[in-house]
């Protein structure tokens, strides 16, 4: 019963942002604990979280396909939903990448760019429990605002860290492999970005 009404579309995205969360929260685990012969567990398990988001979004699109009546735009649910689905997969693809390249050692840089982008996927939970009020509420614009000022914050460090790497890094395949990683982890938080700026798109459509 619970979806056909307009809560249940508000609800799934609050818990696809949780899986985004805690695929952040497991990545921080895996690079400040860092055991290579653990990862191919922390792989499967960060998996599981993404398969979960992927079914709450399935649930979504059939919810959907089922109703007459929506919140907010059909369009507009779908590309939401997307989004946020977007930003788990970005955290599981870096910690893919650091099994794929087989990494022994950690970069410091790499531990501070998974705190932020821990921040980052907690703020835009925050921004989904808010969304449901986004025609009253006064919050959305501060941590749309946050959001954007964390994926700035992560291009610098991306940059230097790309610097440094190139000036201090002797092993080839290590550098290699590192600009990669570095690649996704600024990618994550262009995702957080994007679903920021779509969330702001989409008040903007319904209102």
């Amino acid at each position: 019963m619970a979806k056909k009404s307009g809560d249940y579309y508000f609800n799934n995205f609050i818990e696809c942002a949780d899986c985004a969360w805690r695929a952040a929260k497991m990545l921080e685990s895996v690079l400040e604990d860092y055991a290579p012969e653990k990862l191919e567990d922390a792989v499967a398990k960060i998996h599981d979280i993404e398969h979960e988001g992927d079914q709450k979004r399935h649930e979504l699109i059939e919810a959907l396909a089922r109703s007459f009546i929506t919140p907010i735009e059909r369009d507009d649910i779908m590309e939401m939903s997307r989004s946020i689905d977007d930003v788990t997969d970005a955290v599981e693809d870096i910690v893919f990448r650091i099994y794929m390249c087989n990494v022994k050692t950690i970069r410091p840089e790499a531990i501070e760019m998974a705190k932020m982008a821990i921040n980052a996927c907690s703020v835009l939970k925050e921004l989904m429990t808010e969304f449901e009020n986004f025609k009253k509420s006064k919050e959305i614009k501060r941590l749309v605002i946050e959001i954007n000022k964390l994926e700035s914050d992560v291009d610098v460090i991306y940059m230097k860290s790309i610097r440094d790497l190139h000036t201090t890094e002797k092993d080839p395949i290590a550098l290699i492999a590192w600009r990669d990683i570095y690649n996704y982890m600024e990618k994550c938080l262009d995702a957080c970005e994007h679903a920021a700026d779509t969330i702001e798109t989409v008040i903007m459509n319904n209102t």
